[in-house]
């Protein structure tokens, strides 16, 4: 999509049109009109000269900053109005919420709802997309350290759903029969110890291919911590404190490749935030780790 007469793929064209979409559904949420911000995206795309358009490195990086752009100002208008010339109005979101609601759970789609609009569209794009930290902060407008802040606030607030907090010991054991039954490929052990409606969310920054969309459902969360935690030679598993709470450390070559923190209520876990963006690690990979293997360690 660069110069006048470039051709790209068809299918590279839905595939991005329907990243954007996915993009906008998840920023807006249920009850508005995620195509209308796609549309918009495109039409500031074509509003550029040749010129302009040739100077973009990569299209689809642009294109998805233009849509967070476009939806965080919906977010802050008043009644949720896009900014812009032109009105849709006409009710051609429902299908796209529909889809919306089949990834996630009404409570999380709830929950969603009550954060800040900056709170929202930095968890969107950094929990659910993956985007790198700089992108981000560009689309919001905060500094990558601020965007960091609000993405952590936003995660306590998904958290913080009126369920009966887990005490430190039954938390401590889930985790421990979690990292078990990866250890053991045990798939059957592995749901009984996940909600139903479980959510994992996998943060890689846009350093490592990690999966850039929310898995949802105890069967998926299963299979996919299966997939990710399969044995490999010289990769061990290790139960560490992280954020004030027993995680999985995943260890490969003697440095962290992955921490993987849970969320658990009603003695299943809830929310899995798995963090393999390496730069988020660097505070993991110290010369000198605890002896002991248990000492706290930054957040991430």
């Amino acid at each position: 999509m660069g110069a006048t007469g470039d051709t790209t793929p068809l299918a590279e064209l839905l595939d991005e049109r329907q990243h954007l979409i996915d993009v906008a559904r998840w920023m807006l949420g249920a009850g508005t009109t995620a195509e209308e911000a796609v549309t918009e995206t495109y039409r500031r795309w074509y509003g550029l000269t040749d010129a302009e358009r040739s100077g973009i490195s990569d299209p689809r990086v642009w294109l998805t900053k233009s849509t967070g752009t476009i939806c965080l100002a919906r977010l802050s208008a008043p009644a949720g109005r896009l900014p812009g010339p032109g009105e849709a109005g006409d009710g051609i979101g429902t299908e796209p919420d529909r889809a919306l609601s089949k990834e996630v759970s009404d409570v999380l789609l709830n929950a969603l709802d009550a954060l800040s609009p900056s709170e929202r569209a930095v968890f969107v794009l950094n929990d659910v997309f993956a985007m790198p930290p700089r992108t981000v902060a560009d689309i919001v407008g905060r500094t990558p350290h601020e965007c960091a802040e609000l993405a952590e606030s936003a995660r306590r607030s998904l958290r913080a759903d009126g369920a009966r907090p887990t005490p430190s010991d039954q938390h401590d054991g889930i985790v421990r029969a979690v990292r078990q039954a990866c250890v053991l490929n045990d798939a059957r052990h592995l749901v009984s110890l996940l909600s139903r409606h479980a959510i994992a969310f996998f943060d890689g920054g846009g350093k490592i291919r990690a999966l850039t969309r929310p898995v949802h459902g105890d069967q998926h969360v299963a299979r996919t911590l299966l997939t990710l935690l399969a044995p490999r030679p010289r990769t061990v598993l290790h139960l560490q404190a992280a954020n004030g709470r027993t995680a999985i450390v995943v260890r490969h070559h003697d440095q962290v490749a992955a921490v993987i923190s849970f969320d658990i209520t009603d003695q299943r876990v809830t929310h899995v935030w798995a963090v393999l963006n390496p730069d988020k690690l660097r505070g993991w990979n110290r010369p000198h780790p605890p002896a002991d293997g248990r000492g706290e360690v930054p957040h991430v």
